[in-house]
């Protein structure tokens, strides 16, 4: 009789990896994750762990990736079944923050874990690139400012949005206030300003 094999592919593992690790986020924060709670909860070796994440800052790097490259998936996503009017853009866009906002709480946990981290504060930077460069090509054709304008009042425009988010993680807006202000801000970050 064969004895099947339950060693997973390497790119399978740390998929399971990854998701092992939201689940221990998600129940009890960031600080309750490291490299030996991962592999406990997922049932394999330390070495394992070690192997794929190196240490606990490699290992909230890999998480916060994943799940930036999420919400980010999920703007996408959004703006391909956008009508092609700017409130329907920025309303998308809006709804798509805020639902990444209450549904993966995590990202911003990892986030706060990995403060002082200055490789952190590089891939962040990274991903709030390529986050306001998605907003900024989708509102570009809605606008009548440069791009380089338009891409600065979308740095200010997310800033504001992820103050909003945190309003409404902590219950002080409710889900649909929160996407009527930031469809709002970013309807209004879209005009020429006066004198110019």
């Amino acid at each position: 009789m064969a004895i099947t094999s339950t060693r997973l592919p390497k790119q399978a593992r740390r998929e399971q990896l990854l998701n092992t690790a939201v689940a221990i986020v998600r129940a009890q924060g960031a600080d309750g994750l490291t490299l030996v709670t991962l592999a406990e909860a997922a049932g394999v070796s330390r070495p394992i762990v070690y192997d794929h994440f190196g240490t606990r800052p490699g290992l909230l790097l890999a998480l916060y990736r994943r799940l930036d490259e999420r919400h980010r998936a999920a703007i996408t996503q959004a703006l391909q079944e956008a009508e092609p009017t700017a409130d329907e853009v920025a309303r998308l866009i809006s709804t798509a923050y805020f639902a990444c906002a209450t549904d993966m709480p995590e990202l911003a946990a990892v986030s706060a874990a990995l403060k002082g981290n200055p490789e952190m504060e590089a891939v962040q930077r990274e991903m709030l690139d390529r986050y306001t460069d998605l907003v900024a090509v989708a509102l570009l054709q809605h606008s009548g400012l440069t791009p380089e304008a338009l891409r600065l009042r979308c740095v200010g425009v997310l800033g504001a949005a992820e103050a909003v988010a945190a309003e409404l993680n902590q219950g002080r807006a409710s889900a649909d206030d929160a996407v009527a202000t930031l469809t709002d801000l970013i309807m209004g970050s879209l005009n020429t300003p006066a004198g110019r």
